[in-house]
């Protein structure tokens, strides 16, 4: 086709005001709402030869953006030393794994649309970021606070392999927004996370802080959180009534920490659906909630398990939930109760594994299987 034939096909179609569609190929726009975010088009635009249109983006030459992809911009692994500049359509920045150690606003400047930056495997110290982001990464850098000021709008953030030690009150006040904050494998202390830090989030759901130097329960937590990740930290205690604040409580990870008991009804909660407590100092039974799934006590120092106490009623028209027990490496020294098949109607398994012997963390003892469903009284069947 002549490009004077191009040219006054492109014309008809601007004077006659035909939409030109394209497909937005990103799979997470729920995120945000596209409607009002209006980016000026850096589309070129003309018919093949057979009519359809074809579509050019506008992308940085230090980078790639893929055709199947228009709205992303890759620059990973590429030892760039700086951000290059944004065009004004690119939502997903991926620049991870670069030698970078800060951020200035000048690559930013058109970079209208940008909702999700990716700058882990940096060499970031500080950070400020004033984008209307959703979500950033900034995981395996250099950093000592978390970046300040951070967009209202995010809704995840992570933070992990870095070195900050604390978490300022005016680094997180005005993030109420935010559902994911994931600080694992850093250097927070008590003193670092004081006061009401946290319970500004008031949308926070999944806190991470593993791998710190944590010797107690992180202060208030927000009403909104359902899941929390405190394992390797030196945790020796949780206070009687602390999960009452976190009534949408899903998930507790804490294996890996020093508790050495916690009281009877610490984990009565109506939605907790798994539990991770193994490699901890645990020896007494504690209530079991009906929403249970999954419960971990491997690597603790049960000498027994009090079934009666973990399960002190049965109710058949609203049976416990609970599939799966892990109790291996704790100082058992014979089957669980069968009562625990009769109050925990859906198990599945009780891996009751390798026992410790006395104080020997790694003896080989007796490896106990699950044992056969008890006869009826006169006859052959089981009882189910």
């Amino acid at each position: 086709m002549a490009p004077s034939h191009i040219l006054t096909i492109l014309s008809l179609l601007l004077l006659s005001g035909v939409p030109v569609l394209s497909q937005d190929y990103e799979t997470n726009d729920l995120d945000y709402d596209t409607a009002d975010s209006s980016p000026e088009d850096t589309r070129l635009s003309i018919p093949d030869y057979d009519g359809q249109l074809m579509y050019w983006y506008e992308c940085t030459s230090e980078c790639s953006c893929p055709p199947s992809y228009p709205f992303a911009m890759y620059c990973d692994s590429r030892k760039l030393t700086a951000v290059p500049n944004i065009p004004g359509h690119i939502r997903h920045l991926y620049i991870q794994h670069n030698d970078i150690e800060e951020i200035i606003s000048k690559p930013f400047i058109n970079a209208t649309s940008l909702r999700e930056i990716n700058l882990s495997y940096n060499k970031l110290q500080s950070s400020k970021v004033d984008k209307d982001l959703i979500q950033l990464h900034l995981e395996h850098n250099n950093l000592e606070d978390i970046p300040s000021p951070l967009p209202k709008t995010l809704k995840r953030l992570h933070l992990g392999f870095n070195q900050i030690s604390k978490i300022p009150a005016d680094a997180t006040r005005e993030l109420t927004k935010l559902t994911v904050l994931d600080l694992c494998s850093n250097r927070l202390t008590d003193a670092g996370i004081k006061g009401k830090i946290l319970s500004d989030m008031k949308s926070l759901m999944q806190i991470n802080m593993c791998n710190n130097k944590l010797k107690s329960m992180p202060a208030d937590l927000p009403e909104s959180i359902q899941q929390i990740s405190l394992e390797n930290n030196s945790i020796s205690s949780i206070p009687p009534g602390y999960f009452k604040k976190t009534p949408n409580l899903l998930s507790l990870r804490m294996q890996h920490n020093k508790l050495k008991s916690v009281a009877y009804n610490a984990f009565n909660l109506s939605k907790l659906m798994e539990l991770h407590l193994g490699h901890n100092q645990l020896f007494k039974s504690f209530f079991v909630p009906r929403t249970l799934e999954h419960l971990y006590l491997n690597h603790n120092d049960f000498k027994d398990l009090n079934i009666s106490l973990m399960c002190p009623s049965l109710d058949l028209g609203n049976p416990n939930m609970l599939t799966y027990i892990r109790l291996d490496n704790n100082k058992l020294t014979g089957p669980v109760d069968y009562y625990a098949y009769r109050c925990f109607p859906r198990l599945v398994m009780i891996f009751y594994g390798i026992q410790r012997k006395g104080d020997e963390d790694d003896s080989e003892t007796k490896k106990y299987e699950k044992p056969d469903r008890p006869k009826r009284p006169g006859g052959n069947k089981a009882i189910n």
